[in-house]
């Protein structure tokens, strides 16, 4: 008789703990199912009111805030004290903090990100000699892509140690190219057909105006700065046409262009000869072809 009543106790007990965690673990998949709806149902909500990077961030706290819940219900569930569980969190954040500083110092690099907001989610950046669009922003790091498709994972602290150019903050950019033209052109003239050349160009902006300056004399050309404003998203574009068209223009006008010229020497016992180039309806003349046969 003792017998069977142990056995029916253990029956019993097993039974309990059994149905204990199943309802635990029902609760945790309940509350996975929910936390995905109602980061989902967050997300639209808001998706016309803030930026992406904000409405990222907003999703995955409500998605992790109702798993919290749901798991410290199926705890609960499970026949653990809570005060147990809030202990055992603490030891164990407090052990983790001290094993991963530089993962603590990410996340709260992270934080800082999230307050000054530097960039979003689909900006260019500049980070070092890295270019790429940013395409998630997370607790530890930042993922850029490329513009040749790359991947591109950087630390949340170096982020914040670094100097981060964002090209894509502001609506408008300027383009500042460089013109070398010879010294005997009319630096005026030139300065006009640039200025006339932005007018007839559609990626040019009317505001605000374009400009041109002198900024140097160099050893074969006068340096000429041609700035002129476009939209933010025809950077590329506008850059290739704009020196396709200044090119064009200056050989359309007659303006040179001037270039470095190498002369080649080789060495004492070679005397220097005459190089003439010829059209091909150019008949050479007798001292050429003399030069020619002593050669």
């Amino acid at each position: 008789m003792s017998e069977n009543s142990g056995t029916n106790a253990l029956l019993g007990w097993i039974s309990t703990d059994l149905g204990q965690w199943l309802n635990a673990a029902f609760l945790v998949g309940l509350g996975l199912v929910l936390a995905s709806l109602a980061a989902r149902s967050v997300s639209r909500l808001i998706g016309d009111r803030t930026s992406r990077h904000h409405s990222a961030v907003v999703r995955r706290l409500v998605f992790y805030g109702v798993v919290l819940l749901f798991v410290v219900a199926a705890l609960r569930e499970a026949g653990f004290s809570l005060d147990v569980v809030l202990g055992a969190a603490g030891i164990l954040t407090v052990a983790l903090g001290f094993a991963s500083q530089t993962s603590a110092s990410n996340i709260i690099s992270g934080l800082f990100l999230l307050m000054e907001k530097p960039f979003e989610i689909g900006d260019v950046i500049e980070v070092d000699a890295t270019t790429g669009e940013v395409v998630a922003i997370d607790l530890l790091s930042v993922k850029l892509r490329t513009p040749d498709n790359l991947f591109v994972r950087i630390p949340n602290e170096t982020l914040i140690k670094t100097r981060v150019v964002n090209r894509s903050r502001f609506p408008i950019r300027r383009l500042d190219l460089t013109v070398g033209i010879a010294y005997a052109e009319d630096v005026e003239r030139v300065e006009t057909l640039l200025l006339k050349l932005a007018e007839e160009e559609p990626v040019c902006l009317e505001e605000p105006k374009p400009f041109v300056l002198v900024t140097a004399f160099g050893p074969s050309s006068v340096d000429v700065q041609f700035s002129f404003w476009v939209p933010k998203d025809k950077v590329l574009d506008g850059r290739s046409s704009i020196m396709v068209a200044i090119k064009k223009m200056l050989d359309r006008e007659g303006i040179e262009i001037p270039f470095p010229h190498t002369s080649i020497y080789a060495g004492s016992h070679s005397e220097p000869f005459r190089v003439q180039l010829l059209s091909p309806d150019t008949k050479p003349n007798k001292e050429i072809l003399d030069v020619d046969k002593e050669g």
